[in-house]
C-alpha cells in the first residue's frame, strides 16, 4: 500500500482544505459503494459478482494533509447539532454558547475585518482553535484497510505525536481528557495540551485529525476560549516548552514518518496484525490529488 501525503506549506483558508478533504471522502466512500457485494442482489450468479470485482477500480490511495489554516475557531459535533453545520454567515453568525463571549472576533467591526473566522464541523469534540504556528493533519483513509478500529486510530494519532515530542527531548502523554499534554517549565503539576484530537468516520471513512502546536502563535486565541469544554485547562507548544526554531515544514513530514511507523508496527507486522502495510509515502499536489 502507498500513502499520499499533500503538504500545503503556506498559511491555507480552512474552508480550501475543507473542501479538499471533502472531495477525497466521497471518493473513499464512492468506491466503498462500487465495491460492496450488497450492490448486485443475492439472486444473480458469482459470475456477475466475479465481473463487478474485476471492474471496480483500485481503492484510492490513503492520504494524509497537513497544513497551518488562517485562523479559525471551529466546533465539533458535541458543541452544535448536526442540522447546524452550513457554511455560517458571516453576517448572521449563529455562534454556540462557548463562541457567544467572542463574537466580536469573529465578526467584522469598525475597526477592521474579524481576527479569526468561525467553521462547524463534524468531527468530534468540542470547540477548539486551529491557526498559523500550528501544524494541522487530516487523514483521510478506509480504517478497516489498516486493520485499524475507531479507538485504534485516535490512539494511533495520538501516539504518533507521542512518539515525535520525543524526538524533540518533550514526555508527551494521555490522561483521562482528549489530546496530547506535557508538562513543562511553568511550575506547577498541571499539564498543558499540546494536541487536540477530533475525528470523524463514516463508512469506516476517517476525516479530520490532530492540531499540533508548534509556536506560541496560537496561545492569544487559546485564552479567549475555554478550548475543548476544559475550564481550567491550558495549552502550550513545542516553542512554549523550549524546542525553538522548528517549523511547520519538518513537524508535518516527522508526524506522517512517525504515523506510518506505528500503523506498519502495530497494525501491519507481527502476529494477529490484519492490516496492509504501508509500502511508501509519495508527496502529492493539490492538482493531482482531486484529479485521482
Amino acid at each position: 500500500m502507498r500513502l499520499a501525503h499533500l503538504h500545503l506549506p503556506s498559511i491555507t483558508p480552512f474552508s480550501r482544505v475543507s473542501a479538499l478533504q471533502q472531495a477525497l471522502t466521497t471518493r473513499f466512500l464512492t468506491h466503498k459503494k462500487l465495491a460492496s457485494p450488497g450492490s448486485i442482489s443475492s439472486q444473480e450468479s458469482a459470475y456477475a459478482h466475479e465481473l463487478a470485482a474485476k471492474a471496480t477500480p483500485p481503492p484510492p490511495d490513503p492520504t494524509i494533509i497537513t497544513f497551518s489554516p488562517n485562523p479559525v475557531y471551529t466546533t465539533g459535533r458535541r458543541d452544535l447539532p448536526p442540522s447546524n453545520t452550513a457554511p455560517p454567515d458571516p453576517k448572521n453568525l449563529s455562534l454556540p454558547p462557548a463562541l457567544e463571549p467572542i463574537r466580536s472576533l469573529l465578526t467584522p467591526g469598525a475597526n477592521g475585518p474579524p481576527k479569526a473566522e468561525y467553521h462547524p464541523t463534524l468531527r468530534g469534540g468540542q470547540t477548539t482553535y486551529h491557526g498559523p504556528g500550528q501544524m494541522v493533519a487530516y487523514t483521510v483513509m478506509d480504517l478497516k484497510r489498516l486493520g485499524l478500529t475507531p479507538r485504534c486510530h485516535i490512539r494511533v494519532l495520538e501516539n504518533s505525536v507521542i512518539d515525535l515530542l520525543s524526538q524533540y527531548g518533550v514526555n508527551g502523554f494521555v490522561t483521562e481528557d482528549p489530546g496530547v499534554w506535557v508538562d513543562g517549565p511553568w511550575g506547577g503539576s498541571a499539564a498543558r495540551k499540546i494536541t487536540a484530537v477530533g475525528v470523524h468516520l463514516r463508512r469506516n471513512i476517517s476525516s479530520f485529525g490532530i492540531g499540533l502546536n508548534v509556536t506560541q502563535d496560537p496561545m492569544w486565541f487559546f485564552k479567549q476560549i475555554v478550548a475543548c469544554g476544559l475550564e481550567g485547562k491550558e495549552a502550550t507548544s513545542l516553542e512554549g516548552v523550549g524546542v525553538e526554531g522548528v517549523g511547520i515544514d519538518e513537524v508535518a513530514s516527522g508526524f506522517v514518518e512517525r504515523f506510518v511507523s506505528r500503523i506498519n508496527q502495530d497494525f501491519a507486522c507481527g502476529e494477529g496484525a490484519s492490516g496492509e502495510k504501508i509500502e511508501e509515502v509519495y508527496s502529492v499536489n493539490e492538482e493531482d490529488l482531486l484529479r485521482g
